[in-house]
């Protein structure tokens, strides 16, 4: 399973331009990779204060993001700002190319710049199956909250995903909680944040990064690097890592009240 990380500048407010640039690096990639996971809120940065900039569901993200996907044969993953019966969510999308797509929204809203006041909490996990292997999609400040990435069964999914916009006045978390998050659920980890600057005065230096089981870093990203870089990530080891060293089986259960 080949997951490609896109770490760039998100043009501020600017959607039209997030979407030319974001195709023209899909296109570089096509037949490189099965999956391509893109920033949080890739079309407008992370400017919930502004509700405007909204889109619906059949508006022009999901068309064109299904048109990439279709063209380019591989999945397209991240989260866009989205208006839908008269309320805002933060949106991940998973969007196939054989045009299946499936949403979850931010369960955990982050209480600054509008969006715990403004937008409306998810109330559901996801899983997606694609490609023999299974992806869990959660968005930036979900990180902090482990109980909603347990992989209870050990076997719930392979690979956890988080698209993020983390300004780097608190990237020492992200570096830490995303290793957190790979061990504790015994999965590979794929994790793509932004970089540049937004018109809030935060700075974003990025840190992506694809981690297997191990903690080792398949592929990762310096301070403020601008790129596209493929991990290749092996289901079936995997699952016999599992099987040989099952400590899901100790996993302290949860219920999560939504």
């Amino acid at each position: 399973m080949r997951v490609a990380l896109l770490q760039y500048p998100v043009v501020w407010a600017e959607v039209q331009e997030n979407l030319r640039l974001t195709g023209i690096r899909l296109k570089e990639i096509a037949g490189k990779a099965d999956v391509a996971v893109l920033p949080e809120m890739f079309t407008t940065g992370f400017c919930p204060n502004i509700p405007n900039m909204a889109d619906t569901m059949d508006g022009e993200t999901l068309r064109t993001i299904r048109d990439w996907a279709k063209e380019y044969d591989l999945a397209v993953v991240g989260s866009f700002m989205c208006r839908d019966e008269g309320k805002l969510y933060n949106r991940g999308f998973f969007v196939q190319p054989d045009g299946t797509m499936d949403f979850v929204d931010k369960r955990h809203l982050y209480p600054s710049r509008g969006e715990s006041e403004l937008f409306t909490a998810g109330q559901e996990r996801k899983v997606v199956a694609f490609r023999g292997a299974k992806f869990c999609l959660q968005i930036c400040y979900d990180l902090r909250f482990p109980v909603w990435s347990r992989n209870a069964t050990g076997f719930d999914y392979d690979i956890l995903i988080y698209c993020a916009a983390w300004p780097d006045v608190k990237l020492e978390a992200w570096d830490v909680m995303l290793g957190s998050r790979c061990i504790e659920n015994q999965c590979y980890l794929v994790a793509v944040n932004c970089i540049g600057d937004d018109n809030m005065g935060l700075h974003y230096k990025g840190h992506s990064v694809a981690y297997n089981t191990r903690l080792d870093k398949l592929v990762w990203f310096e301070d403020d690097e601008a790129g596209t870089k493929i991990a290749d990530f092996d289901i079936e080891r995997l699952a016999h890592y599992r099987q040989v060293l099952p400590l899901w089986k100790d996993i302290d259960r949860f219920q999560v009240e939504v």
